[in-house]
């Protein structure tokens, strides 16, 4: 796992710079790679890597890592599962390999099937490719996303990173605001196309590569994306056991590693699936998981008092043998880490997340990588109450209207206008959410509803997921891996009928079924709760001065994005339990603290703001082989 940035300049009269520009570039991102780093500066291209070492700790490992001939070289963020069987095959066609790194087997497989490498890979990864011999960089996402890379263009170059804030040391990069995906943001709580909140900067999407010529042009191409459709049916037994087989197979691939490897454990089948595959290969298995102060909250059966599963946890990690850690997060830590988040996040995407920050550091403290339950959701219909918005779609133009009346969830069509102001409030105007929903499910070949659900959350909703999965875990050196996202057990997953998924009003079916006997059955039988702190309560009681403090603050007011009338509406309705309005404050308190530390520059204390010093920040890594 590493971070990776540079620039690919085609004019040679602006190139100068190039090698102290990529400098900066990794420097803002040194917190995902603090093991090693690395140059490829060579004509147009001038790339640097910073290095968590994983698999192969020796030097040999170091980035970036080059062909026998030198005409190849690469830099690389990700795991590649199968690279073992991949190198054997590579080998055997005459390949030679000079470390035990799944980096090289990238390298070595581009040789070999040139940009069509990806479709050989099981992982997770972004990289940048420079080859010499064509001249051209070629960029790639892996199939499910869970690897961000973002480019932009700055002052005739193409700029590449993990991170949106490694441009912030291009000299010619300006931060500035776009106003459509903050519309598309505050519609959906996250961005379903490839924009960012920084206006010029985008996403590379999922299963997609980029080339970029000589002239620097580039061309996208999309390889692989999300369809749910399955095939004839093959009878329930064949799916239990084959996503039983395949899920296993998955988390014993997810495990190898040259450093300590533990796992999230929730109170939920998910998690608690994964660890108990793991915990078999890995004796004293370390696990962790958060919890939140639930006293006082107001609340029924199946409502914000169950937010609490340290419980179950607990009980799971006893029956399994692991090492567990957990912590207690309180209505107090959201002041507390904002700054420290937001710089980190910077790419806005879906719920709260301060409480995911935390439980990443403690496991921080303890392994280099963790295993993740995300996913398994998206696969196998773990949330019925949406689905019902769409079931009765008879066309995909129905199911479009229908699911994005749904996924409106902080301000629908008709209060955008209204609570926008200026010219955002022209943009929301024109801004559609079921033109949104149906750019996404372009090419979708699903027909029944469910299926045409899953086809668009694991498009958008799992995408968001992992931004946030990615960004808070590297904010703290560790590498979260997500076994329910092996290609494998994906394309299986998609191809299971759909009433498999959904049955007799019990969601996740056929992984209860397939799960049964790896954990405990009250955990299998248990309704669906999340890993949520009870923000309903917390943001009517001890979080509202900070939410007020921050949103009504006249710097925020004087932005000019809102009404300020909709805005205090918004805390007054919340406040009084009229409207639960607990996400879009969430949202606003992200677009705020975002403001402040990208637009006007107010870092975190802790942010790495140094640009890297050769011999200090690097080990030594030549610019060309």
């Amino acid at each position: 796992m590493c971070g990776i940035a540079g620039t690919f300049q085609p004019d040679p009269s602006r190139r100068a710079a190039g090698r102290h520009t990529a400098e900066g570039m990794a420097g803002l991102i040194v917190h995902r790679g603090p093991d090693a780093g690395g140059f490829l500066v060579d004509g147009p291209v001038a790339m640097a890597s910073r290095r968590l070492a994983i698999i192969d700790l020796s030097e040999a490992g170091h980035q970036p890592l080059y062909s026998e001939d030198g005409s190849v070289g690469l830099v690389y963020n990700g795991e590649l599962y199968n690279f073992q069987a991949l190198r054997r095959e590579l080998a055997a066609r005459g390949h030679r390999f000079r470390s035990a790194t799944d980096t090289e087997v990238i390298v070595h497989a581009y040789e070999e099937f040139g940009p069509d490498c990806v479709r050989h890979f099981n992982g997770m990864f972004a990289f940048a490719i420079w080859d010499r011999r064509a001249g051209t960089l070629f960029l790639a996402r892996d199939r499910f996303g869970v690897k961000p890379l973002y480019y932009t263009r700055v002052d005739g170059a193409l700029a590449i990173a993990s991170e949106v804030k490694a441009f912030l040391a291009l000299p010619a990069f300006r931060v500035a605001l776009d106003p459509e995906a903050l519309v598309e943001y505050l519609t959906f709580q996250n961005i379903l196309s490839d924009r960012t909140l920084f206006e010029g900067v985008r996403l590379l999407p999922p299963g997609s590569t980029l080339t970029v010529l000589p002239d620097g042009s580039a061309h996208a191409e999309r390889y692989w994306t999300f369809q749910f459709h399955p095939g004839a049916d093959r009878g329930e037994r064949y799916y239990v056991e084959g996503v039983r087989d395949r899920f296993e197979e998955a988390v014993r691939r997810q495990l190898m590693s040259d450093v300590p490897v533990g796992s999230y454990l929730s109170g939920g089948m998910d998690s608690g699936s994964i660890c108990a595959v793991a915990s078999r290969q890995i004796p004293h298995l370390h696990t962790f998981t958060g919890g939140f102060h639930v006293s006082g909250v107001p609340g029924v059966e199946g409502d914000e008092t169950l937010a609490d599963e340290r419980a179950a946890a607990e009980s799971m990690a006893v029956a399994m043998g692991t090492e567990h850690y957990q912590l207690l997060v309180q209505p107090g830590d959201i002041s507390r880490v904002m700054p420290r988040l937001i710089w980190h996040l910077e790419d806005l995407r879906v719920g709260s997340s301060y409480h995911n920050y935390a439980v990443a550091r403690l496991a921080s403290r303890f392994v280099k990588v963790v295993l993740s339950g995300a996913g398994g959701d998206e696969l196998f219909a773990g949330y019925p109450w949406r689905y019902r918005h769409a079931a009765g779609a008879r066309t995909k133009d129905e199911f479009q209207r229908r699911y994005a009346a749904f996924w409106s969830i902080l301000l629908t069509d008709v209060e955008k206008p209204g609570f926008f102001a200026g010219s955002l409030a022209a943009v929301a105007q024109g801004f559609s959410a079921a033109e949104a929903v149906g750019d996404v499910l372009v090419g979708a070949t699903a027909e029944d509803p469910l299926d045409l659900a899953l086809t668009f959350e694991a498009r958008t909703y799992l995408q968001g997921l992992f931004i946030v999965e990615d960004k808070l875990s590297m904010a703290h050196s560790l590498e979260s891996r997500v076994p329910f996202l092996d290609n494998d057990l994906v394309d299986f997953a998609c191809a299971i009928p759909s009433h498999y998924k959904i049955k007799n009003g019990t969601s996740k079916y056929v992984l209860r079924r397939a799960m049964q006997g790896l954990i405990p059955d009250h955990i299998l039988s248990a309704r669906k709760q999340g890993f949520a702190p009870p923000e309903d309560a917390w943001y009517r009681r001890e979080a509202l001065p900070y939410l007020r403090d921050v949103i009504l603050a006249p710097r925020s007011l004087e932005r000019g994005y809102f009404r300020p009338g909709a805005l205090e509406q918004t805390i007054a309705e919340h406040a009084a339990g009229r409207r639960n309005h607990k996400k879009l404050l969430w949202s606003l308190l992200c677009l705020e603290w975002w403001n402040r530390i990208f637009v006007d520059g107010e870092r975190p204390a802790d942010a790495a703001l140094n640009y890297a010093r050769p011999g200090k920040s690097f080990v030594g890594a030549p610019d060309k082989p």
